[in-house]
This record gives C-alpha cells, structure tokens and sequence, in this order.
C-alpha cells in the first residue's frame, strides 16, 4: 500500500515538473558543465582579461571562485566580493583554496547562460550548491554557495575544517 502511494506521489511530481518546464518557468537558467579545461587554467593560474574575478567566503580561504564574462553584470544582491585578478593572486587564491580541505579536491566548471553559451568559469567543491539565472536584461544571479560548505557529516561526527 506505502508502494503504491509512493509512486502515484513520484509521478504527481514529476508531471507537475513537467508541466512547469513546458511552461518555460526554467527558460532563464544557466548551468554549471564541469570543465577539465576550467581545471586546467586554474592549475596553471591563467586569468582570463575577458572575465571579472569574484569569491565567497573568507579572502584568506574562499569557497568559491568565479570569473564572469565583462558582457554579464553580476546581481548586485548577491555576496560575491570582486577581486582585482592577477596572475598571482590568481596562485594565492587556488593554493589556499586547495589546502582548505585536503580529503575533498575541488571541481572547475565553465558556467552556461540560458541559451548554453559560455559566460565564465567556476571553481568550489562539487557539492556547492546554487543556481544561475539570467535575467532579461544581462543581469546573472548566481548566489554564493552555502558559508559551511567545508563543514561535512562523517558517520556520525560533524568535521570542520579550520581555517
């Protein structure tokens, strides 16, 4: 019976879904494409000129980095710092980005507008999680990933990472 219910609610939601993509409610969302390429660059501390630099999180160990295209403007409501980008503030930022949590490496991925044209780039822990819209007028949200992205479950202790 539990059975049952189970799957008639799975296929509620998953026609509503449907319906709302139909619909075009997500027609104004970007996605993040993990990028071997992104991981390169970063490795090799290339700065992009065509991109404004930004992280979240502390300046000393961010979370997350993100380079956006010059042609987007980032939503000013969102916690994003801007982060004048050179080669080597490009190498602080990734080392201590690197040495944060040594069990889990982080991921680059090149960020796609609505329209799945690359906009910039993306480097965190692949379990950051947020979105990417796009609004009518070139204007990206992308919100900062969660501050206690590092903190993790481990059996039953909670780990943090210090730093």
């Amino acid at each position: 019976m539990e059975t049952r219910r189970c799957i008639h609610i799975c296929l509620f939601l998953a026609a509503c879904l449907s319906v709302l993509a139909c619909t075009g409610m997500f027609r104004n969302y970007g996605r993040f494409n993990p990028s071997d390429d992104v991981n390169r660059a970063l490795a090799n501390y290339q700065v992009n000129e065509d991109f404004r630099y930004y992280i979240s999180g502390s300046d000393l160990y961010p979370n997350a980095l993100m380079g956006l295209s010059r042609s987007y403007r980032l939503d000013p409501r969102t916690l994003w710092r801007e982060v004048p980008m050179t080669t080597e503030k490009m190498k602080e930022i990734v080392q201590h980005m690197n040495t944060r949590d040594l069990t889990r490496p982080l991921k680059g991925f090149e960020l796609l507008d609505n329209n799945d044209r690359p906009i910039g780039i993306w480097y965190s822990l692949a379990e950051a999680k947020t979105f990417l819209f796009v609004q009518e007028d070139g204007t990206v949200r992308i919100d900062t990933p969660p501050l206690e992205i590092h903190d993790r479950k481990v059996g039953s202790l909670m780990v943090a990472s210090v730093h």
